[in-house]
């Protein structure tokens, strides 16, 4: 066992954007014992954006540059990359990432859609695909796919039936829910209407919920998402449980706007289907308010609560 298989690592995300305030402003409201944390991020960093209540160990990434609050740069890029690698080595029990700019890595030459495509390629192992899944309270969305392009979706009954089993063996182990129910968003307007508005659900989603059903995976038919979420939606705000345990989007937008729109702050962006979970907070860098000392950390509370549970 390493020395941090026990512990919570944080990264502070982007060193030009808002991930060491909220980090810093998170810990510092739940004042958790300094063996239960480890910050892997730069000293420099620490002190420019605030000061920690407790002297948690920080495993340093170097960063030489100088600290450009809001701007985008080659260099930031870099230090985010690498505090990414650093925590994946260090194995720890659970990882909270603050955020980073895709711009900036993409400056540094790493090529990345965004951290989960990091870290799936330092962690996966016999085939394991990270997967994201949003989380706020029992609202709950998993995406098919991930950053892509809308013309570059890609959707297979194979890729369907894997991404479901695979989430409902997470709720076993990880939520303790033996039979969750599955809502399937279908892919095209109105679920395509029968064909009439694309065939997606006849070829692909509807033999996939067949062959899931087999298996006794508890899901739906793909149905309508513009309708589909609105009871959550009423459930999450009067604080009533979602009538799914969980709702399958096929595409980023499709499930990551109603949850954002109820949840705000609260949802949490969760990297499962590797062997350590992952936890972000579901905005970005905010470089339009990064310096100010004005960043909501509710955020980075949520994603530390979330493996906190």
């Amino acid at each position: 066992m390493n020395s941090y298989s026990g512990k919570i690592a944080i990264t502070t995300g982007d060193p030009n954007g808002i991930g060491a305030e909220i980090t810093i402003k998170a810990l510092n409201k739940f004042d958790l014992p300094e063996d239960k944390i480890v910050l892997v991020s730069n000293k420099k960093i620490i002190d420019f954006y605030g000061r920690l209540k407790r002297n948690y160990e920080i495993v340093a990434v170097p960063y030489e540059d100088e600290i450009r609050a809001g701007k985008v740069t080659k260099e930031a890029g870099e230090f985010s990359f690498q505090a990414l690698k650093k925590v994946c080595e260090m194995k720890p029990k659970a990882i909270v990432t603050a955020p980073v700019a895709k711009n900036a890595l993409h400056l540094a030459g790493h090529i990345f859609n965004g951290q989960t495509e990091v870290l799936q390629k330092f962690l996966s192992h016999d085939g394991q695909l990270a997967k994201m899944l949003f989380v706020a309270r029992d609202f709950r969305v998993l995406l098919l796919t991930r950053h892509c392009a809308l013309k570059e979706i890609n959707i297979t009954k194979e890729l369907v039936e894997e991404k479901v089993l695979n989430l409902q063996k997470f709720f076993r182990t990880h939520f303790g829910i033996n039979n969750p129910k599955f809502a399937l968003c279908g892919f095209n307007p109105h679920s395509g209407e029968d064909g009439i508005l694309g065939r997606e659900e006849i070829e692909i989603l509807i033999p996939a919920v067949k062959n899931l059903r087999a298996q006794e995976v508890n899901i739906t038919e793909p149905l309508p998402a513009d309708t589909l979420f609105v009871k959550a939606g009423r459930a999450f705000f009067n604080r009533q449980r979602c009538p799914y345990d969980c709702y399958i989007a096929n595409y980023h937008d499709q499930g990551l706007i109603p949850i954002k729109t109820v949840a705000g702050d609260e949802t949490v962006n969760m990297t499962i289907g590797l062997d350590i979970i992952r936890t972000s907070p579901g905005h970005g860098t905010a470089f339009d308010i990064a310096g100010k000392n004005i960043a909501d950390e509710a955020g980075m509370i949520s994603a530390i609560k979330a493996v906190l549970r």
